[in-house]
């Protein structure tokens, strides 16, 4: 008697399909570690928005990290890019494709491996054809108890329902060599010593009703500074470098401006080096606390609760209103937030304090963060 071939137990080729934010992404590595430690024999590849990958090439569970160009462009130039990247899926007889979110394009995508077993969820505001692509659709993915990393289970509870889990919940990202080095070399040049306490700040986020006065981030690093004699390097994207750099040029000697320098590799390892990250809800708190760095995150319409688990050095900070979180994209429909708008300094600075205090005391933040 032989044993009964298991569709998803016996995979031996994964393609896993991820194309969501920068965030998503980093989130969805316990999920990349779980198909490994489950089907330890299985060969598993990632495929994320372009730009998005630098991110996970020195994950140890993944076998190869893809992109997809975003649809922007040249028809031309898309369509050649995208004939490629179907020829190189179909080319890989993936015998298992999970796409991890709800989109038209991943389940396209997932479609076009021409794997034989095809995952997701069933989504019923999603069309007919879309939930129709995948032959082995999941239409109840239960939660897991705390202390599960919430933002992590979003993809956990999509695997454990196909027998796929891990009981080590939270994000990692590895930093490679090559990343550190370019890092090590920024930071020399703006004379940020290893020997001294520095700190990462992003004042910045795709929605700008998340983010908090800039002025009260000047005030926060003339404070670091003047106070507890700690750098500050400012971080984001190519497209935020001037407004870091006008807040940088406010502060004097306290701050530098290293935005739209580094990759999302780099950036991974910029924070890992950091003392501790400080910044606003967006992808640099989830890349700070999946490298082992302690942060504060201010968190003011959104729910930090649904993404992230507080720690002794892992400190949420929002503003005392009863209207928080209200979940909404701004007040009154408008991408500013009034709650974020009236907070001061000083709570940030008390969880800052707090954290230094965890660090002072020669406590590693691994073990500080054990219940």
């Amino acid at each position: 008697m032989t044993d009964t071939f298991h569709p998803i137990r016996d995979a031996k080729n994964v393609l896993v399909i991820q194309l969501g934010d920068i965030g998503d992404v980093v989130l969805a590595t316990p999920s990349l570690r779980a198909l490994k430690e489950t089907l330890p024999e299985a060969r598993v590849s990632v495929l994320v928005r372009k730009g998005y990958g630098s991110l996970l090439e020195a994950d140890p569970y993944l076998h190869e990290v893809i992109e997809v160009a975003k649809s922007r462009g040249k028809i031309a130039e898309l369509c050649g890019e995208n004939i490629r990247l179907v020829r190189r899926l179909r080319r890989a007889e993936y015998d298992l494709a999970i796409d991890l979110r709800t989109g038209d394009r991943g389940a396209i995508l997932a479609f076009l491996t021409g794997a034989p077993v095809r995952v997701s969820r069933y989504d019923r505001e999603k069309s007919f054809w879309r939930n129709g692509i995948f032959n082995h659709p999941i239409y109840s993915a239960k939660p897991a108890s705390p202390p599960a990393h919430p933002g992590a289970d979003q993809s956990l509870s999509l695997l454990r329902a196909i027998g796929i889990d891990t009981e080590d919940t939270a994000p990692r990202l590895w930093t490679a060599n090559a990343a550190t080095g370019k890092v090590r070399a920024l930071l020399f040049a703006e004379n940020v010593g290893e020997g001294g306490r520095w700190v990462t700040i992003n004042p910045f986020s795709r929605w700008k009703y998340k983010e908090w006065g800039y002025d009260r981030w000047g005030e926060v690093i003339g404070w670091l500074w003047k106070e507890h004699g700690i750098r500050s390097v400012l971080v984001g994207s190519r497209e935020e470098r001037d407004a870091a750099a006008r807040i940088a040029e406010k502060c004097g000697g306290g701050a530098c401006n290293l935005a739209g320098e580094t990759t999302l590799a780099e950036l991974a390892a910029l924070l890992r080096l950091a003392t501790m990250h400080l910044g606003v809800d967006s992808a640099a708190p989830h890349i700070a606390s999946a490298v082992g760095t302690p942060s504060v995150t201010i968190f003011g319409p959104s729910d930090w609760r649904a993404w992230t688990v507080p720690s002794y050095t892992r400190r949420i900070v929002t503003p005392e209103r009863e209207c928080v979180p209200c979940r909404r994209k701004g007040c009154d429909g408008k991408e500013r937030s009034i709650c974020l708008e009236e907070m001061e300094t000083e709570p940030m600075k008390s969880a800052i304090r707090e954290v230094l205090k965890v660090l002072e005391d020669r406590v590693s933040p691994r073990q500080a963060d054990l219940p």
